[in-house]
């Protein structure tokens, strides 16, 4: 309210020695002293009413200068309310309402008003598409920066929502496998316990790895959510090095496994090597969850641009995983730039391949 309250006073200061050099009668000077604060309140208006305060401001100015002796600045106000409207987004009203006050002081000076000249003329035009130009440039950087802050926000929640999805992608991977071995084995315990008391046994000391490990990678896990100034924070352990870890689980929920590897082994970068292994780990886990399968076969193949792998079991063909195990090592390899393709085989079974390139730092 600064700057209306200050420019009210300066066209108040300009018009009272005015009056005061040409005195005039008491209800002239009255209807003087409403219309100008009439049109010095339009700036005190909220910006939603500014075109109607700019029409306002140039009819009531016309009517001032047509009525009053003493001309005064108040063709300020209306000068301000062109920038206003323009800085409002409403150029074309704005540019009526310029030429309008254009062709009104040409009228004046075509009725004889020897105070508007030709040159006043033009300079008055001038400062009409001045104003009416840097109105519109503020309204342009205006909406620039909205749009610059629409979009930064869409981009912080789309890293807010790729954030949450790597998180219960990680979690899930590294807390659903040793689950899924706990569960199997603690039902290999049950149902032994009686008649076999060492398979029991055994399958309670895979408990107690399973869960050991399980708290080792959730440990991990959070570290790395911990990691927040970090711009690459290092990925929890899982690296296809451990491969041996999976194999030998499967192994101890009776699940026949064999890994073959083809081509040459070579260090792989760090997305690859802990997706490659996530999605072997998931892969197994589902099929001793839901593929009733007495063999799996695994198969890492190194190419020159790309790993691929390929799991395939011997179960039933419509007991593969499915949901979010799928969806999580798909979304794995899509990030990276690979694909993954899950589903039953003929002949039974259940076969998941993926393919995942090295990247420029391989």
């Amino acid at each position: 309210m600064l700057f209306p309250a200050v420019l009210t006073a300066l066209v108040v200061a300009g018009t009272v020695p005015l009056w005061l050099a040409a005195p005039q009668p008491a209800p002239r000077i009255a209807l003087d002293v409403v219309l100008m604060l009439s049109v010095c309140g339009t700036l005190f208006l909220p910006r939603r009413h500014v075109l109607a305060a700019g029409v306002f401001a140039l009819l009531a100015t016309g009517l001032y200068y047509v009525l009053s002796s003493a001309d005064g600045p108040l063709i300020v106000v209306v000068m301000a309310c062109l920038y206003a409207v323009a800085a409002e987004g409403r150029t074309n009203a704005a540019v009526g309402l310029g030429a309008a006050v254009v062709i009104g002081a040409g009228l004046g000076t075509l009725a004889g008003n020897d105070e508007i000249n030709g040159i006043t003329l033009i300079m008055m035009a001038g400062w009409v598409v001045a104003l009416v130009a840097l109105g519109a440039v503020r309204h342009g950087r205006q909406e620039a920066l909205r749009a610059a802050v629409l979009r930064t926000e869409e981009e912080a929640r789309l890293r807010a929502a790729e954030e949450r999805l790597r998180i219960a992608r990680e979690l899930h991977d590294v807390v659903g496998h040793h689950l899924s071995m706990i569960n199997v084995q603690a039902g290999t315990a049950l149902h032994r316990l009686d008649r076999d008391p060492g398979r029991a046994g055994a399958a309670l000391g895979v408990i107690k790895e399973a869960s050991r490990e399980t708290l080792r990678e959730l440990r991990a896990t959070l570290g790395v959510l911990r990691q927040v100034d970090e711009a690459e924070p290092t990925a929890p352990a899982g690296r296809l090095d451990r491969l041996d870890e999976l194999v030998r689980y499967a192994e101890l929920a009776s699940l026949e496994t064999t890994v073959t590897v083809e081509g040459e082994r070579r260090p792989l970068p760090a997305g690859v090597d802990l997706a490659a292994f996530r999605i072997l780990q998931e892969s197994i886990t589902n099929v001793t969850r839901h593929a009733a399968a007495r063999r799996v076969r695994v198969t890492i193949a190194y190419g020159p641009a790309e790993l691929r792998l390929e799991v395939r079991d011997d179960g039933s063909a419509g007991g593969g995983p499915a949901g979010g195990g799928v969806r999580g090592m798909r979304e794995r390899a899509r990030a990276l730039g690979g694909e993954l393709a899950a589903g039953p085989v003929a002949g039974g079974g259940f076969r998941v391949r993926a393919r995942l390139p090295y990247g420029e730092g391989a």
